[in-house]
């Protein structure tokens, strides 16, 4: 099997949060870390690491760089991580995705056919911040529109390929974002696991009777 091209990966983690009470998602803490965290430690083996977002921690290693206007949605976000990109691959993730993990991501781009493949959901719905594409294809798509517009709009006319990936039963799935108090708390709840069972404490043991001893 011939090895993936390598490629770029570009995390959108702005947005203002507001079902959140404003909080910056991706620095909201899921199993013990951010959830930004957990995203970049799935493409670790990207050849560069773009986040798209305000000031916020990120390793030394990884690119902060901001879309313009602040604020200004999905397709701007997207843009302006893309100015960054050299290789002729780029994933790009939502920034709350607590369990991504580098299986399927890398599982997308051994699908990656036409100009992307994006995750489908249980309920079949099309995650476009769960996806790889060819750089100059999703470019050229994001390149026309000024000012807030649909990312699923701009995307249509791409020849893009779904993929579903295999979830366990009681394995919590990789599309699982937090855009509501609901969902941190699942999230939370399926990052600590199952709670174990709770076993009943034993009774005390009593001093064994002992008989006196007979008599000679």
């Amino acid at each position: 099997m011939e090895p993936l091209p390598p490629y770029t990966a570009v995390v959108l983690a702005g947005g203002k949060a507001a079902r959140l009470g404003g909080q910056a998602k991706p620095q909201l803490i899921v199993g013990g870390r951010p959830i930004l965290a957990a995203v970049l430690d799935a493409v670790a083996d990207a050849g560069r690491r773009i986040v798209v977002g305000p000031p916020q921690p990120v390793p030394p290693d990884v690119l902060l760089v901001r879309e313009h206007p602040p604020r200004g949605g999905p397709v701007a976000a997207v843009r302006a991580g893309l100015a960054e990109v050299e290789t002729e691959v780029v994933v790009v993730l939502a920034g709350d995705l607590p369990f991504l993990t580098a299986a399927v991501v890398g599982q997308l781009r051994e699908r990656l056919t036409g100009d992307g493949v994006l995750v489908v959901d249980d309920s079949g719905r099309d995650q476009y911040l769960l996806g790889a594409w060819r750089t100059t294809a999703l470019r050229a798509a994001v390149a026309g529109p000024q000012g807030p517009t649909s990312l699923r709009r701009v995307l249509a006319p791409l020849a893009v390929r779904r993929f579903r990936p295999e979830v366990r039963s009681g394995e919590p799935p990789p599309w699982l974002d937090c855009d509501t108090p609901a969902d941190l708390a699942r999230a939370r709840s399926l990052a600590a696991g199952p709670a174990s069972p709770v076993r009943p404490t034993p009774p005390p043991l009593l001093p064994r009777f002992q008989e006196p001893p007979e008599p000679r």
